[in-house]
């Protein structure tokens, strides 16, 4: 095991853990296979070391280059609306971020597609899935409002930041049937969606308001 994976190891104890599972659980998550998720993947390697003591808060912590780590709690929201339909074999994540969120999905869909527009957040979250020994995630470096068309279609998409309204191209990749989780809105104001594919086009149900860094084109 790589000493990244015991940094912090007197803040990350399993008990750190298990109250952050019953504060989810407090909190209306009810999904056990997402709470094993959380409770089983080491959020505090997802973080800057200087973070590591409040890696099991419920909280976002910025991850550099003007991105965050998404609070726990919406983590297993966004997931536990994912997996409602029933079981996942294909998951699209738009915005892997620091993969804290592609790492959870990993441990509950068979395999996970996650695309980052920022390179060297890209190679971070690599290393991570290395140490981890996770082999169900493929990555790649490119703008998100783009999806993976050549990988599609998808039975979900879960997309980690907010545009201004839902991606088009994105439900083109969903399977028909398939949903996508999203947040759209501007900065000032958000709403978390449900989008599902259907035959005609799709439908969308909105959700509840949360806090989203945008959504924004290009590579880095």
């Amino acid at each position: 095991m790589s000493s990244s994976l015991h940094r912090g190891i007197g803040m990350t104890s399993l008990r750190t853990r298990e109250r952050l599972i019953q504060r989810l659980r407090d909190e209306g998550i009810g999904n056990q296979a997402v709470l094993e998720a959380i409770r089983n993947t080491p959020r505090h390697i997802f973080v800057d070391e200087a973070l590591a003591s409040r890696a099991y808060e419920d909280t976002a912590l910025p991850i550099g280059q003007g991105q965050t780590i998404s609070q726990p709690f919406i983590v297993a929201r966004m997931t536990e609306l994912l997996l409602e339909a029933g079981p996942l074999e294909t998951v699209l994540e738009i915005g892997t971020g620091s993969g804290y969120q592609t790492a959870i999905l990993s441990k509950l869909v068979k395999r996970v597609y996650s695309v980052e527009r920022i390179k060297s957040l890209q190679l971070q979250a690599r290393k991570r899935f290395q140490e981890l020994h996770v082999r169900n995630i493929r990555l790649h470096h490119r703008d998100g409002g783009m999806g993976l068309p050549e990988y599609a279609p998808f039975d979900g998409i879960l997309v980690t930041a907010a545009p201004e309204g839902i991606p088009r191209a994105l439900v083109d990749q969903l399977r028909v049937g398939g949903c996508m989780i999203l947040p759209i809105g501007n900065r000032s104001e958000q709403v978390l969606v449900r989008v599902t594919r259907t035959r005609a086009g799709y439908e969308k149900e909105l959700l509840e308001q949360v806090v989203f860094v945008p959504l924004l084109g290009g590579t880095l």
